[in-house]
């Protein structure tokens, strides 16, 4: 096209691949105008006509609506602001798209019922503030009344912060946490642990937190489960003991019978693998280190703990 020639509508088509029928489209929308018509009042377009079409190409395929993209080539908006403003909505939909996937990956892979769909959507997408109030609500169920220093950094350690921009893996995380808190089981299984602990404390001011039984199983027993030793061996015998004895030096107990049974009472209560899980889930949604998963230990040390205590 010449500088100041003007062009029919089909010349404009061929220079700008776009069709005869999309350009009058436009022009009816008045992206577009005609700079003039012909005495049979077929249109006529200016050279810039070209780049004008161009740019609402570009950004028809970028998303932008039609009223939008006229506010632009009219120059009442920048490309900055329009470009900066529709980031932002797209951020919205790729938050909730990503949100989308990750119902349907997991549904994908557990095949759940129409329900347990129903209730895995409604996890994903509820609010930071709503999620605040479901764990809340699980945590008061755990610790509410066992006023202690320990309890109170075992409730922080235990608070889930979704991420504002979550990945796959984190939503699915926070979908499968959100169940566990909701588990009735669950809750009562982590009630029985907060009060087991609440129990063992001494009377009087708050102490600061010192290991538990678990930790103490973890740190006796580790090499043992290690090196391959089983529960029921003789080879324990000298590991139970070590377990036994750190465990009535720590909690200020003589080590006999009443602490071998106190100490498996609170074992068995720690056994159940959702609460590794529970942690595991807690870690990736925080950007936690993965923790080492304590149910075999524990489990190893109730086994050795029930066969000496029928000896």
């Amino acid at each position: 096209m010449d500088g100041g020639t003007l062009c029919s509508i089909g010349e404009l088509a061929r220079h700008t691949g776009l069709s005869v029928k999309t350009i009058r489209f436009y022009s009816d929308r008045g992206i577009v105008a005609p700079a003039g018509r012909t005495p049979a009042g077929y249109r006529r377009y200016a050279p810039d006509a070209v780049a004008r079409l161009a740019l609402v190409r570009t950004l028809r395929e970028l998303g932008l609506g039609l009223d939008v993209i006229r506010r632009v080539v009219d120059q009442e908006l920048t490309l900055g602001e329009v470009a900066a403003e529709h980031a932002a909505a797209l951020d919205v939909q790729i938050s909730v798209l990503r949100l989308r996937r990750a119902v349907l990956t997991a549904a994908a892979e557990r095949e759940p019922t129409p329900q347990e769909m129903e209730l895995m959507h409604q996890l994903a997408t509820l609010s930071a503030a709503e999620r605040r109030r479901m764990i809340d609500d699980f945590l008061d169920a755990v610790f509410e009344g066992l006023h202690n220093v320990s309890h109170a950094a075992a409730r922080r350690s235990m608070t889930p912060e979704l991420p504002d921009n979550p990945t796959d893996e984190q939503v699915r995380a926070w979908v499968e946490l959100a169940e566990l808190s909701l588990d009735p089981d669950f809750r009562a299984r982590m009630r029985r642990l907060a009060e087991d602990h609440a129990g063992s404390l001494p009377e009087g001011a708050p102490r600061l937190p010192r290991p538990d039984a678990v930790a103490v199983a973890r740190d006796v027993v580790a090499p043992a489960v290690a090196r391959g030793i089983r529960a029921d061996s003789p080879q324990a015998d000298p590991v139970v003991a070590a377990l036994t004895a750190r465990c009535a030096l720590v909690h200020g107990r003589p080590d006999d019978a009443g602490l071998h049974t106190w100490l498996l009472h609170r074992l068995e209560a720690a056994s159940d693998p959702r609460r590794d899980e529970y942690l595991q889930l807690l870690a990736l949604i925080n950007g936690w280190p993965a923790p080492e998963r304590l149910a075999p230990l524990v489990g190893w040390s109730v086994t050795a703990l029930r066969v000496r205590a029928g000896r």
